[in-house]
């Protein structure tokens, strides 16, 4: 096991280049197998999540070359099996893509029940909902989604969201590349990895129109050829970097970005005090002076997005009065409160809203991370603290974020990565 020992209290300065898109990459890989030929995907982040998807690929007998660390050639012509393992899907929440991709070009899946960051119940009832609608008998027996299709070949159908899903959006749409007929999603989300993941399926032969719109209409094509393809730079990694210098002051160069991806992040971080200045795949973020309270509600894009709510907790612990921090995607994603309290946080959660008082500053201490991104925002508090942290079960962390301790290093931060005993390395207690 690693854990990340910080001493805070440093200003960062410098440069960081973003990597590829997390919530791109998990779909976009699992979308190969759609394709009857070679593709090669650029730009991914070199992550755990991202090993694991490949991992699976490779077990249902897809030829995966690794060209470089961050180019992959993908060939699922040859695919022996439409069952996943379930170890190792249980490990990811975006294995459920493979349903999408499996039943879309096989007519048939058999995927283990997904795992991934527990903060609240993330239904799946909209993706079954959009599969069934296809002409899918999807069930769910002894830990796995099982689906398929009389015929092995979906057809098109209307499906409406009863909530905006990013998952389900981009689980259809996969589904629905290579069916007969016309498919349309109404109440579509319209994250920029939603865009991108249709952008990969069009370069691949797919006809999708009106991602990033709430209506997104799929027609269906006989088959998808090879390809190359760059996955788009990570919205909240970059999001994420822009916290981590309002928390602690300094000037930072955020390179390899969408500025119009980070609009809803930067519009927060400027009414907080921070300066950003963007330029054409740049944001120039300076912080000198103090922080402003503010309120943020979560919303689907392009509001702020709940996967930066705990990095923005995180800053506003130390702004100058009282912020209101409203959750209204996930249930149960203030799990990570307690821990900013150990730090000296004055935060009080009721329900999905989170009251923050501001303080004067923060202080080390040992502290857990509980998800990936509430990982994150204890990275970002402990860099702000006064004194040492550690932070253990970083293994959420790099879930998603690419070299986050070299990274940090690299803008004057003093993190280090170090390994701690496991369980079984520990001395039995005495019991008797």
């Amino acid at each position: 096991m690693t854990k990340y020992v910080i001493e805070g209290g440093k200003p960062l300065f410098g440069e960081v280049t973003i990597s590829g898109a997390k919530n791109a990459a998990v779909a976009i890989i699992p979308a190969a197998l759609l394709v009857n030929g070679t593709c090669r995907i650029e730009n991914i982040p070199k992550i755990s999540d991202v090993h694991l998807i490949l991992k699976i690929l490779d077990e249902l007998g897809a030829e995966i070359r690794s060209i470089n660390p961050h180019t992959v050639e993908i060939t699922a012509t040859h695919i022996r099996s439409t069952r996943t393992s379930h170890e190792l899907a249980q490990r990811i929440r975006a294995s459920y893509y493979l349903v999408g991709a499996l039943l879309g070009r096989f007519g048939r899946a058999e995927v283990s029940m997904p795992g991934g960051c527990n903060f609240g119940v993330r239904p799946i009832d909209q993706h079954i909902k959009g599969f069934t609608a296809m002409g899918a008998k999807v069930s769910v027996e002894n830990g796995f989604i099982h689906a398929q299709v009389d015929g092995g070949r979906l057809h098109g159908a209307n499906i409406y969201l009863d909530v905006v899903s990013v998952g389900a959006t981009m689980n259809i749409m996969m589904a629905a590349a290579l069916a007969e007929g016309t498919t349309v999603i109404e109440n579509a989300a319209k994250e920029p990895h939603i865009v991108d993941l249709a952008n990969f399926l069009n370069s691949m032969g797919a006809n999708i129109r009106g991602a990033g719109t709430d209506t997104i209409k799929i027609h269906g094509v006989e088959q998808l050829s090879g390809g190359s393809y760059a996955i788009i730079p990570d919205q909240i990694e970059a999001g994420t970097y822009m916290a981590a210098v309002a928390a602690t002051g300094g000037q930072v160069l955020v390179k390899n970005i969408i500025p119009k991806h980070m609009d809803c992040i930067t519009a927060k971080l400027v009414e907080m005090g921070v300066e950003v200045e963007e330029n054409e795949d740049t944001l120039l973020i300076r912080r000198t002076g103090p922080l402003q309270k503010a309120n943020v509600k979560t919303m689907p894009y392009p509001g702020f997005p709940t996967d930066m709510q705990p990095q923005i907790t995180a800053v506003l612990s130390l702004a100058q009065g009282t912020s209101l921090v409203t959750e209204s995607v996930w249930n149960n994603r203030y799990r990570y409160v307690d821990e900013l309290k150990r730090l000296g946080a004055s935060i009080q959660v009721d329900e999905k809203t989170a009251v923050i008082e501001g303080v004067d500053h923060l202080t080390g201490a040992p502290i857990q991370a509980c998800d990936l991104r509430a990982g994150a925002a204890l990275v970002i508090a402990a860099l702000a603290a006064h004194g040492r942290s550690e932070i253990s079960c970083v293994q959420y962390i790099e879930r998603g974020y690419e070299d986050i301790a070299p990274k940090l290093q690299a803008l004057g931060a003093n993190i280090r990565s170090v390994e701690e005993a496991s369980e079984s390395d520990q001395p039995e207690a005495n019991i008797g």
